[in-house]
């Protein structure tokens, strides 16, 4: 059983719906100017869906950008992270926020939403990128006359507040997996951490009679300031990291979307895909789950049977609601009967916890 978190000062404190997957490539190219998108949508639930789009950018570097494309199913976006994205009629604007403008030659900005539909949800079928269309054709004309003044030195650090368009409702579990800079987006995880929270939150309901509430996005990608060793090695004392990924990760995502340790307003559990072999781990404090690079790949189908991915977050969870860990392998999910999932329960002693505790009030 990992390890988990007693000291304030260690931590900084660190399926039901059924998911289709679609996706459609549309590529142009220019003299100066070109563009690939690729627009998923990752998970789609009635009435719903999650979509995630990936600009690359073919032509000469770019220091903004704005994508545009148009819906014909009358689908309307309803909430948007790593972009700002307004919508008018079947006509939708997305533009880059402070930290991720600048888009090298062949470089790649992302972002995500979820959005609203009814009766079918077909892919946009065009895109423009700073008013270059996505159609394959190229552009023969440049700029009338060239620029002025040089581009903006683009900002050396993240934003201090959240990259979404608005925080979710409150009394609800927001789940983050942070990305950090040399790591490739990869939709298994999101998806993958999404099926975990869904099970957990099926096992709680099953125990208690009551669960708690996900978010229409359930997981938030971060995009990360730092590269992996960054966050497994700084701000370490002596040679033992096993905190230093899952605190640094809880850190940055305290300062950049508001959260205080805990919050009265989410329950939240935190990813990263960073660790450091048999000295990374994870753990929970009352209000907060953080857990590292092999749980992140678990969740992912990368590591093993699922059933210890399920246990391990159930038991989590019971540590963010305020149980602490067994004393012995009693049967229950807060000891080593974790691997035992799903043939593990709470006592009753740890339902009654969990219902009168400090986040018992989340629980419907």
């Amino acid at each position: 059983m990992r390890r988990t978190v007693v000291r304030a000062s260690a931590f900084g404190l660190a399926a039901g719906l059924a998911t289709a997957l679609a996706a459609t490539t549309l590529t142009a190219n220019a003299a100066t100017a070109g563009c690939q998108v690729s627009y998923t949508i990752s998970s789609q639930w009635q009435g719903g869906f999650g979509a995630n789009v990936a600009i690359t950018n073919l032509g000469d570097q770019l220091t903004s950008w704005t994508l545009r494309w148009s819906y014909g199913a009358g689908q309307t976006v309803t909430q948007a992270w790593n972009a700002t994205v307004t919508q008018s009629g079947s006509a939708v604007t997305a533009v880059n926020v402070g930290y991720n403008g600048t888009i090298a030659t062949n470089g790649t900005a992302s972002f995500g939403f979820n959005g609203a539909w009814t009766g079918s949800n077909p892919a946009p079928t065009s895109f423009t990128l700073n008013g270059v269309a996505c159609t394959g054709g190229v552009a023969t004309s440049g700029p009338t006359t060239p620029p002025t003044t040089s581009p903006t030195t683009p900002p050396t650090t993240a934003p201090t507040t959240s990259p979404t368009s608005g925080p979710p409702p409150s009394r609800t579990v927001r789940v983050f997996w942070l990305k950090p800079t040399d790591v490739a987006y990869d939709q298994r995880y999101p998806d993958g951490i999404a099926a975990v929270m869904r099970e957990a939150q099926k096992y709680y309901k099953q125990e208690l009679g009551r669960t708690f509430t996900l978010n229409n996005t359930v997981v938030e990608v971060v995009d990360g300031e730092h590269d992996r060793n960054w966050y497994i090695t700084t701000n370490c004392t002596g040679s033992d990291h096993y905190w230093c990924v899952v605190g640094n990760m809880h850190q940055e995502l305290l300062r950049r979307f508001g959260i205080s340790n805990p919050d009265s307003r989410w329950l939240c559990v935190g990813e990263i895909s960073a660790e450091e072999t048999n000295q990374s781990g994870g753990g929970a404090s009352v209000g907060w789950v953080t857990l590292s690079g092999h749980d992140a790949d678990g969740a992912a189908g990368i590591n093993g049977p699922m059933n210890r991915w399920y246990g391990g977050m159930v038991h989590e969870l019971g540590h963010a609601f305020g149980l602490p860990d067994s004393t012995s392998t009693d049967g229950t999910p807060m000891s080593a009967s974790l691997y035992d999932y799903p043939n593990t329960h709470f006592s009753q002693a740890q339902k009654n916890s969990i219902l009168s505790g400090p986040y018992g009030g989340f629980l419907s």
